[in-house]
């Protein structure tokens, strides 16, 4: 069992075009959720913490590079802008503000979709090794396949957990703070909720699947009234 296929949101005013992006992904085996204006992507990134952003820049209500700019403020799933706007200048602002690629209308659905798997796999390596595993105990985190093993066994997560697994193992060894883990995973409206309750829900889940006694947890461990610490090295048994 592989976790789920990455979801990408599609930010696109266009009727027309945005069904054609959702139709591409779609056949290509990608999630998506489309929406067409930039206060609705800021939401729905938060909501539904997508893998990928593929983004247009003329949005009726906010400027797309305004949308990148405050996505970056919390969000590290790439974001591929997909523009008419061809300047050479209006591909720098946007990759200054924070997007990882820039793709200009009209484009080849192979090239968009090329672009998009180099900016997941980039992804993918900046919270995992540099071979893009991360091992500990008999946990095994695959974050380019995006595959977990325990013990060899496949392990399925859902979307959520899958997230909060690989804002763990990119700090691995290290506390990461329940505002951190908030903000990365759900975004900032709920870090601002302060709905600290997610996190031992599915803190919680991710012990069941992952730990050999979930009572008395070896790897994921709680940091009392500060966050959680995914180890990097068992200590020694007993």
């Amino acid at each position: 069992m592989t976790s789920p296929a990455p979801l990408v949101l599609v930010v696109e005013d266009e009727p027309a075009m945005g069904r054609l992006l959702a139709s591409v992904l779609l056949q290509a085996g990608y999630r998506v959720f489309p929406v067409d204006t930039g206060r609705a992507a800021l939401l729905q990134a938060s909501a539904r913490t997508p893998d990928a952003v593929l983004l247009d820049l003329g949005l009726p209500d906010l400027d797309g590079l305004e949308v990148v700019r405050r996505l970056r403020t919390w969000m590290r799933a790439p974001i591929v802008v997909v523009s008419a706007r061809g300047r050479e200048q209006d591909k720098v602002d946007a990759l200054d503000a924070g997007a990882d690629d820039y793709v200009t209308k009209p484009f080849g659905a192979g090239e968009l979709l090329a672009r998009l798997r180099v900016a997941l796999r980039h992804a993918a390596r900046g919270v995992a090794s540099s071979e893009g595993v991360f091992e500990v105990g008999e946990l095994q985190v695959d974050a380019e396949r995006r595959i977990v093993r325990v013990g060899g066994r496949e392990v399925r997560l859902t979307p959520t957990e899958w997230k909060l697994l690989l804002v763990l193992v990119r700090s691995a060894g290290r506390v990461v703070q329940q505002k951190d883990l908030l903000r990365e995973v759900w975004g900032p409206i709920v870090e601002k909720q302060g709905l600290s309750h997610y996190l031992r829900v599915y803190v919680a889940e991710l012990r069941r699947k992952l730990e050999a006694d979930p009572t008395r947890p070896r790897l994921l461990l709680t940091e009392p009234a500060v966050g959680y610490r995914l180890l990097d090295e068992l200590p020694p048994a007993g």
